[in-house]
């Protein structure tokens, strides 16, 4: 979890030496053997989502002396950022607006007061997204301030979030949120959420509010405290869920490592779909309405080296992929600790500046960092995404068969396929082979545009083939393919309007969606997303589709496609993700509660009744978690519990192996769970082979 460092108010510029564009780090360890190759499956026909305008944002502090410079508006401006946080994070919560100065003595640089960062914001064409003073501010003074914002100055700032990481505030035991409110717990929060979002929304009814949540598999998500209903989430999204507009959550992965950070990166879909599940859960009517930002992202370990890059380069598109829609990077600036130089696993020196951008100052041992407004390696790989995708292009499915090689791949407006390539091993190049489905490359050399390790800018070439490429060690590719002639795509019929659905029951679900239009629609295609394996459920030739004999408690993607008169299909529509119910009717009910967590573990309760007519003796639960991140520990109680994988097996004791008839009782149990990332309940329960009615309360 980040910790806000104390600002450098002095910044000295000092010469430092400057790797040459395309060079290797001294020091990269040379490879023993070549490794296998690696197979990377693009499928054009699994839809995404559409790259918001949004997409690309970084955080701006009001520490940082350079913030309003003409050098920042050209960095940022040829970075690509298109959303501006301000004033910098835990600043947030003793930020007025008013006076620019921050409550408890908060340094505070000259020049970024709120109109000189909304001339910079303006200057290079993104939108603003301000944090609102909860720590010690009030609803009448957020309200002033989108008064001055949208109505007095006609800035049209859209996104306001109240409060920074106010879990932070002392109620969970850690304490560096300020938070001069007397009751500091989840419900205290969303009762104050209400209160400025009905202030604020009362001044300028279009604007979207965000209120803090906890990241699953991170502390202090799961946590309830004596005296509260819930965690933190499901509090905060119950009373304050029919009011808002969009979750906030921060993403820096627990490590030890650099290969660690670059890995976790991989749990983070599944952490988004489970703040996805309790926001449609528990806010209500509104929830699906609700989106998701996360609004401060950092590797938090060597930041400033490749190790920062590679992980930028992944984390972007990897929550993009999964419907946030905004990724602000921690942050611009942030200057140089005392204690925070270390050797990156590719042989360079890291600094410990946290921001993208050296603030080219030096510590007390006299270690410099590189002049002011350097870039780090994450300035550069911010500035790789908008060569993969703008904002309006759709990204696709890409997947790779070795966890060292992550891939994305995002359909260009002009008819371009784009795939980025991001090789995590320090110490060995690989070989590799691209195949592609629902779209064919032409034979033409693609155009490559490569940031490798110690890289000073981003390079060009035209090298390999569509099929082929070599990636170096420790590598961002990005790959510009052209269509063949023959390329099986509907480019007069646009995508589908985005899907909804409803009448979800164990077994069925229907999606309608708006017409594709810009020619004529012969018939819809409803393809499942199976990894990159399309399944093909049905087709219509209405706007309608209903999906059946599918399999209870299990989440489904689908994607709709037009087809025109050739049998080509249309770009794919917005993906729509559900999750099929258990029978509503059956011969037992199953209830799951996890009724108290820490972020790496949980306790969970369940109860078992028999329904049905007969009595059973000897029975067995059998589920699966959906997760890979959570599992049973030894802790076990009531039941016996064994475990394979994500599947788990219950039998009972000699004392509770009875079930009545007719709910005559009920038999108890529970475990604790390990976890290393999200934890969302099993989707289905199973006894004696017969799927139950499942309740849950996680």
């Amino acid at each position: 979890m980040h910790r806000l460092r104390a600002a450098v108010a002095a910044v000295v510029a000092l010469g430092g030496a400057v790797l040459i564009s395309g060079s290797t780090a001294a020091g990269a360890a040379s490879p023993a053997a070549s490794p296998a190759p690696v197979h990377v499956t693009v499928n054009a026909r699994e839809g995404l989502g559409t790259v918001p305008a949004t997409a690309y944002g970084a955080n701006q502090a009001v520490w940082d002396t350079n913030m309003n410079t003409q050098a920042s508006v050209d960095l940022l401006g040829r970075a690509g950022v298109r959303m501006m946080r301000y004033p910098g994070g835990s600043y947030g919560d003793g930020y007025h607006w008013q006076t620019n100065t921050v409550s408890g003595g908060g340094y505070v640089a000259p020049g970024t007061d709120f109109d000189s960062f909304m001339r910079t914001t303006q200057t290079i064409a993104a939108q603003a997204i301000l944090i609102a003073n909860y720590g010690s501010g009030t609803p009448q003074e957020a309200a002033d301030w989108v008064r001055y914002a949208n109505v007095t100055k006609g800035y049209g700032v859209t996104y306001w979030e109240i409060g920074n990481e106010l879990y932070g505030n002392g109620y969970y035991g850690a304490n560096w949120e300020l938070d001069y409110h007397d009751a500091k717990g989840p419900a205290a929060y969303a009762n104050l959420v209400v209160q400025y979002a009905k202030a604020m929304k009362a001044v300028d009814p279009t604007i979207k509010v965000g209120a803090v949540l906890t990241d699953p598999g991170n502390w202090p998500d799961g946590v309830v405290t004596a005296g509260d209903t819930g965690d933190w989430n499901r509090t905060v999204l119950s009373i304050a869920g029919p009011f808002i507009d969009f979750g906030i959550m921060h993403y820096y992965p627990n490590h030890t490592t650099a290969a660690d950070v670059l890995q976790q990166v991989k749990l983070l879909p599944a952490e988004l779909a489970q703040v996805r599940q309790k926001i449609n859960q528990y806010a209500g009517p509104n929830g699906p309405n609700i989106g998701i930002a996360i609004t401060e992202t950092a590797s938090n370990y060597q930041s400033d080296t490749q190790v920062g890059g590679l992980f930028t380069a992944d984390v972007y598109f990897t929550a993009l992929e999964s419907g946030v829609f905004t990724v602000d990077y921690w942050d611009t600036r942030n200057g140089m600790p005392d204690d925070g130089v270390s050797t990156a696993p590719d042989g360079t020196t890291s600094y410990g500046d946290g921001g993208m951008i050296s603030s080219g100052n030096c510590n007390s041992d006299h270690v410099c960092e590189p002049p002011l407004n350097t870039p780090f390696a994450p300035y550069y790989a911010l500035q790789m995404l908008s060569k993969v995708a703008l904002p309006g292009d759709t990204l696709v499915k890409a997947a790779s068969d070795n966890q060292l090689v992550s891939a994305h791949a995002a359909r260009n407006a002009n008819g371009q396929l784009s795939v980025e390539l991001v090789n995590l091993d320090p110490a060995n190049a690989y070989t590799v082979n691209l195949g592609y489905d629902g779209w064919t490359p032409s034979g033409a050399t693609p155009t490559v545009y490569t940031l490798g390790s110690g890289y000073t800018s981003i390079t060009a070439s035209t090298q390999g083939t569509a099929g082929t490429q070599v990636i170096p060690p420790y590598t961002i590719m990005t790959l510009k393919l052209t269509p063949s002639a023959t390329n099986p795509v509907a480019t007069a019929l646009t995508a589908p309007g985005t899907p909804a659905v409803g009448a979800v029951t164990a077994n069925t679900a229907t999606i309608s969606w708006p017409p594709s239009t810009g020619a004529a629609v012969t018939r819809y295609a409803v393809y499942q997303q199976n990894g990159t394996n399309s399944v093909l459920l049905g087709e219509s030739t209405s706007t309608s589709f209903t999906a059946r004999n599918l399999l209870p408690g299990t989440a489904y993607t689908l994607n709709v496609l037009a087809t025109d008169q050739r049998g080509y299909l249309s770009m794919p529509s917005q993906p729509v993700t559900f999750i099929t119910g258990t029978p509503r009717e059956s011969t037992c009910v199953v209830t799951y509660d996890v009724a108290t967590g820490w972020g790496s573990g949980f306790v969970a309760n369940i109860s078992v009744t028999n329904t049905g007519p007969t009595p059973i003796t000897g029975w067995t639960l059998a589920f699966s978690f959906r997760a890979a991140t959570e599992s049973v520990s030894g802790s076990t109680w009531n039941a016996v519990f064994a475990a394979s994988g994500q599947n788990v097996i219950v039998t009972p004791m000699s004392w509770n192996a009875t079930l009545a008839a007719g709910a005559g009782n009920t038999v108890s149990f529970g475990f604790t769970g390990n976890q290393t990332g999200a934890n969302p309940p099993p989707a289905a329960f199973t006894l004696n082979g017969t799927v139950c009615t499942s309740t849950y309360s996680p």
